[in-house]
């Protein structure tokens, strides 16, 4: 942090943490209400946000929603709403990777994509039953869903409820402008880049920042750039044109140059932010909650420095800390196991060995190892009736249907591995940058290989 001379913030599930449950509860009526207009079959659909977590796929071919580990092996999957039992996954997965450059697989990068899916998974159910119009497969019934929400977003009224009712959506965070203080006194530029248009933003950041400032001061004081409507991602890699917000009704000015300090801006492009503040690579943060949009795309274009903020990483830890002791239970109850599986196999081999004449043998006779044989599977079919409610638990912190956010059984998930390759930190909330002062040098842990332990 030492190092770095300027931080750029998106603003939605960043600086304003939504409850997403209200928020996608709402997108889902909407939505729902835009499909019912259509005469599809959905008044009795209702919202379940259990069904759905960030950093699973959508299979579109298919529509299924899977989780899977880093490697792209799929180890949960529903149908609709019905989940796969093992056999069933084992016969339609054992030879997919999922692989997020090919057209099928949709990443779920976002809290955003919460109500989006959660209505497709229940749309499968009824064009399984044959309920729904026209003659549409998996893959355009998916399309048709993200048309529909995209249509129901661009009408605003749901932005206009959240601005007319904000602490009804809006946890506040009074520690947060606190910790963009004190990066701007610590001599960095504080940048605001966000999709959101200039008639939400505006009352949005009043509402988050002002009241927790001192003084008279307003987000605007503190922010030295403002630039909404970004355009993200190619606002990243293109070279659009910026207007300036003259009034506070959001008229707006050509503007030609560089960014000035203070000012609103539409449009624009990271280049231009770049050249404005005399910076380059990794002297920039940005921090955003949108893997693709925010973290893959600042990066590998232009080597900024990256943090992802995910909020559910709170409840996460949490979880796993309430689990602790029985997870304790399970590791030890693990390691039984596989020291009784090691014996099974090494009883095994010395019967084969016998048997057929070969290798080094043991004193005990064929009958004797084979009791021995049979006892150890009786230990291991008794450890197994103890780890499998405590493994089943497991699976369902969190999340009832999927489990953790960063962990796929034993394994780290997708979203995991994702996170390791874009984000150089991440954490669930931005006012967590008040636990280290704006001069930190953060370090790396210790990677860990299997041969370690």
């Amino acid at each position: 942090m030492r190092r770095i001379k300027a931080i750029g913030y998106d603003m939605d599930y960043t600086l304003i943490h939504y409850r997403m449950e209200a928020w996608e509860e709402r997108a889902y009526a909407m939505l729902r209400e835009r499909l019912g207009e259509q005469r599809w079959p959905v008044d009795e659909l209702q919202f379940d946000p259990d069904l759905v977590n960030r950093g699973l796929v959508i299979d579109t071919e298919r529509g299924n929603l899977v989780k899977c580990n880093r490697f792209g092996y799929v180890k949960r999957a529903f149908h609709g709403t019905r989940p796969f039992p093992y056999e069933e996954l084992r016969e339609v997965y054992e030879r997919t990777l999922v692989d997020l450059n090919e057209s099928r697989w949709y990443f779920l990068n976002t809290l955003f994509s919460i109500s989006e899916a959660c209505m497709y998974l229940q749309l499968v159910d009824l064009l399984d039953e044959d309920l729904l119009p026209g003659s549409i497969g998996y893959d355009e019934l998916y399309r048709i869903v993200r048309r529909s929400l995209d249509e129901t977003h661009m009408q605003g009224a749901l932005k206009a409820e959240i601005v007319a009712e904000p602490m009804r959506f809006v946890d506040l965070d009074e520690e947060m402008p606190l910790a963009l203080l004190d990066q701007k006194e610590a001599g960095k530029k504080i940048i605001l880049i966000t999709n959101s248009e200039w008639s939400y933003a505006e009352p949005m950041m009043n509402y988050v920042f002002n009241r927790f400032l001192p003084g008279d001061q307003t987000w605007h004081d503190l922010f030295d750039i403002a630039i909404v409507a970004a355009h993200k991602p190619t606002f990243f890699s293109g070279r659009a044109p910026a207007f300036e917000v003259v009034t506070d009704e959001g008229l707006l000015r050509e503007h030609f140059g560089s960014f000035e300090h203070g000012r609103v801006y539409v449009g624009g492009n990271a280049r231009l932010v770049e050249e404005s503040l005399d910076l380059r690579g990794e002297e920039i943060l940005y921090v955003g909650d949108h893997i693709f949009v925010d973290v893959n795309i600042s990066k590998n274009v232009l080597r900024w420095r990256t943090a992802l903020v995910i909020r559910e990483l709170e409840d996460e830890i949490i979880a796993m800390r309430r689990f602790a002791e029985d997870q304790a239970r399970l590791s030890e109850l693990m390691a039984r196991k596989e020291a009784l599986e090691a014996e099974y196999s090494r009883v095994r081999l010395a019967i084969q060995r016998k048997r057929a004449g070969y290798g080094p043998q043991l004193d005990e006779p064929v009958s004797e190892l084979e009791a021995k044989l049979a006892e150890v599977r009786h230990q291991v079919i008794a450890v197994d009736e103890q780890v499998v409610p405590l493994a089943k638990e497991t699976g369902r912190l969190l999340n009832p249907n999927w489990g953790l956010l960063m962990r796929s059984g034993n394994d780290k998930s997708h979203l995991a591995r994702q996170i390791e390759r874009y984000a150089d930190i991440y954490t669930g909330r931005v006012s967590n940058f008040l636990h280290h002062t704006p001069f930190v040098y953060l370090r790396s842990h210790r990677g860990s290989l299997p041969h370690d332990a």
